[in-house]
């Protein structure tokens, strides 16, 4: 029998882990779910589905009409009982709550996403006249205030990639060993990651045959299971080729990962977490003062690409993002630091 393939084997876990948080929702709650299945990411719905629960018990523990309710209780009527002064609650609520024990916290984007979940969820059961209020309207949402792009300037990814070529000089005994063990691997990675802007999950997905060296290209499953090729230069294929020729070809992966390009130190398939946390690790050390993740590198690809092309449409298009605009959003205010520039160049009168 031919062997799951990476992305349809992420999809069964997925689909398994939303079934059992739907078990832990208001039975009503699987309608919406069943509605939303055709024209949504399974990572969406388990996302709705966490964000769902948190309302549900925060009902159960703070609202009085409530607190003898187990979460099997809740019908739909329920859904018309609540007010927007319960919503404002609410979201005072999301700031910080206890959750299994755990303190938890929400930003105001996190405030943000909680709150559109349950928009949408609402507007399923009015759409379909099964309650007669939609308070979630009636509420405003939170602001969100936009982000500075964090990304490496050019000097600091050549100090990056250098401290991972030359970084175990300085070290000795076990670490030394991990070190040397890992390096080519690590090298790979982050020279993919800077010199493609793919996503992390899209790192970890890749196979060997995914990886054409004729073309410098790589097939990609991106966000909603669409392919797309993406192209990469000559520092990407050395990296690549020093990892798969040298530290790769000792390895003798675990069965079901014969494929992967990239193992963990387990000789299984490299998981994002992984990823995440060897990138923070090597960028520590290079730049301390910038909290580097793997969509920081992507920041810093999509930066370099628009510098050179200044064209929106083909970062959009090399990074896989679905709405121009998002890209436009990222990268208006390089646009207008050429502005800028370009402004001091026009002379009026000789000094």
């Amino acid at each position: 029998m031919k062997p799951q393939s990476y992305y349809d084997e992420l999809s069964m876990q997925q689909t398994l882990k939303l079934r059992e948080l739907i078990r832990t929702l208001p039975p009503f709650a699987k309608e919406f779910f069943r509605a939303i299945d055709t024209t949504t990411q399974v990572r969406t719905r388990i996302a709705y589905a966490y964000d769902l629960r948190v309302f549900f018990h925060f009902l159960m523990d703070e609202n009085p009409v409530y607190k003898n309710y187990t979460v099997i209780d809740f019908k739909p009527a329920d859904l018309d009982r609540i007010e927007s002064v319960d919503l404002e609650e609410y979201m005072e609520y999301l700031k910080t709550y206890v959750s299994d024990d755990k303190r938890m916290q929400n930003t105001e984007r996190g405030i943000f996403r909680k709150m559109s979940s349950l928009r949408t969820f609402y507007a399923y059961y009015y759409k379909r006249q099964l309650i007669k209020t939609n308070p979630t309207l009636l509420v405003d949402m939170p602001r969100i205030h936009e982000k500075e792009i964090i990304r490496l300037e050019a000097d600091e990814v050549a100090s990056l990639l250098d401290f991972i070529e030359k970084g175990g000089d300085n070290l000795t005994g076990q670490k030394r060993m991990y070190y040397e063990k890992t390096k080519e691997r690590d090298l790979a990675i982050i020279t993919l990651l800077l010199g493609t802007g793919i996503r992390v999950s899209e790192l970890v997905g890749l196979d060997m045959n995914d990886v054409d060296f004729k073309n410098n290209g790589l097939h990609l499953i991106r966000k909603g299971r669409k392919e797309m090729t993406v192209y990469f230069g000559d520092e990407v294929s050395d990296a690549l080729l020093q990892y798969i020729e040298g530290s790769r070809s000792k390895i003798i992966p675990r069965e079901g990962h014969e494929n992967a390009l990239f193992y963990s130190m387990q000789r299984k398939r490299i998981g994002v977490q992984a990823v995440q946390n060897l990138v923070k690790k090597y960028a520590r050390q290079v730049t301390p003062l910038k909290k580097i993740t793997p969509h920081k590198l992507r920041s810093t690809y999509g930066t370099a690409l628009y510098e050179e092309t200044d064209d929106i449409y083909l970062v959009a298009e090399v990074l896989g993002h679905n709405d121009v605009n998002t890209t436009r959003k990222h990268y208006s205010a390089m646009s207008d630091t050429k502005r800028r520039q370009a402004a001091k160049k026009v002379t009026l009168r000789e000094k």
